[in-house]
């Protein structure tokens, strides 16, 4: 099967996935650009191994949106199976556009998607570059609410577990969590007899502010023991936040920076609880991450992998998106709680087990060869 796939920039979990991919079928991947300007350099993927990479000529657009116009020739070969990721930039949208006008078979993937108060105008036209899908690869329940709700045939929305974690990770990560906590504490600097994590960028997004939520963390910290210690790994704070610790003396809450993925299993494997308070994101692999240490998971309504990975009182909690209130509850009723942390993580790492990159390639083989 010759498969086209085309996405904006070579992420780490998306390059994993394609060298997996490429094993099963003859891939070729489109990228836009090399990098996102938002995030780390050192955030970047591997070598191309198994499949065959294009990185199209083009212009930056946003982060890591861009306009390509070269995508057409690419288009204009004999392909089996073309899939478009990331379908709302600029060279995603003049791709439908040419496939659609030719009648010629394409499939949206999706990893994530929440329904959103558009105007009219902005759901015309979601709904006319959406539906003009022969068929979708979803992330989830949620993502399928999301893409039928702009036009999707429900009965051609195929599922696939969405994950950035391969079987590996998946071992690595239980040998980890079944070792002594206190041992990682120690290795990592951890003061507090307690540690809550989270996982994310400052950036500043036009719409959602700190887009992952830490201005709420910052105020549970406020008003939770300072033996229980908030570390936030992903990169620098912004001045307003190291102003805000040392004015509240916040000495518990500690500003990790980037860490590698390897460097990362370390701060999974010493917290005791996650929290993610995202103000938006249509997916949220830390969420993962997390769940594959047997964490239990703090996360909101906005967050569409907590929406589909976390069962509320089983593994975690789902809690809106600015409630300090209730945030601070429930990590007081779980933090000191041994055995519902305990029984919430064994829950947590039951339900991840089956979302390796192995098995969203072997979904994606399903699905491709039998629509």
């Amino acid at each position: 099967m010759n498969v086209l796939f085309h996405t904006n920039i070579p992420s780490p979990y998306r390059v994993e996935f394609f060298n997996e991919l490429g094993k099963k079928c003859e891939l070729t991947v489109t990228f836009e650009g090399k990098t996102a300007t938002d995030r780390n350099k050192n955030w970047k993927g591997d070598a191309a191994k198994n499949y065959k990479e294009i990185y199209l000529k083009g212009k930056r657009i946003s982060s890591d949106s861009f306009f390509c116009p070269g995508i057409i020739g690419v288009l204009k070969k004999r392909w089996d199976k073309v899939i478009i990721g990331v379908y709302s930039s600029p060279t995603s949208i003049l791709a439908i556009e040419y496939m659609r006008l030719r009648k010629q078979q394409f499939y949206i993937e999706a990893d994530g998607g929440m329904i959103q108060q558009d105007g009219i105008l902005k759901f015309i036209l979601k709904n006319h570059f959406i539906s003009s899908a022969s068929g979708w690869l979803s992330s989830g329940m949620k993502t399928t609410e999301y893409l039928v709700h702009y036009g999707a045939d429900e009965d051609r929305c195929w599922l696939y577990p969405f994950t950035s974690l391969t079987r590996s990770d998946l071992v690595c990560a239980d040998q980890m969590r079944r070792s002594d906590k206190k041992l990682y504490k120690e290795a990592i600097g951890v003061r507090e007899d307690k540690m809550i994590l989270s996982v994310g960028s400052f950036t500043h997004d036009k719409k959602y502010g700190i887009r992952k939520g830490f201005h709420a963390l910052m105020r549970a910290a406020e008003k939770i023991s300072r033996d229980i210690g908030i570390y936030i790994v992903g990169d620098e704070p912004t001045e307003e936040f190291l102003e805000w610790k040392e004015k509240k003396d916040l000495r518990h809450v500690h500003f990790i920076g980037f860490k590698t993925k390897d460097a990362l299993k370390m701060y999974y494997a010493a917290a005791d609880l996650f929290v993610l308070m995202t103000r938006y994101d249509i997916w949220g692999l830390v969420i993962n991450e997390a769940m594959s240490f047997g964490l239990p998971v703090i996360t909101t309504d906005k967050c569409v992998a907590g929406l589909e990975l976390v069962k509320e009182n089983e593994n975690g909690h789902i809690v809106p998106a600015e409630d300090d209130k209730l945030l601070v509850e429930k990590i007081v009723c779980m933090i000191n709680n041994k055995e519902m942390l305990r029984r919430f993580g064994e829950m947590s790492y039951e339900i991840i087990q089956k979302y390796s990159i192995e098995n969203m390639t072997e979904e994606h083989v399903k699905i491709l060869s039998s629509c």
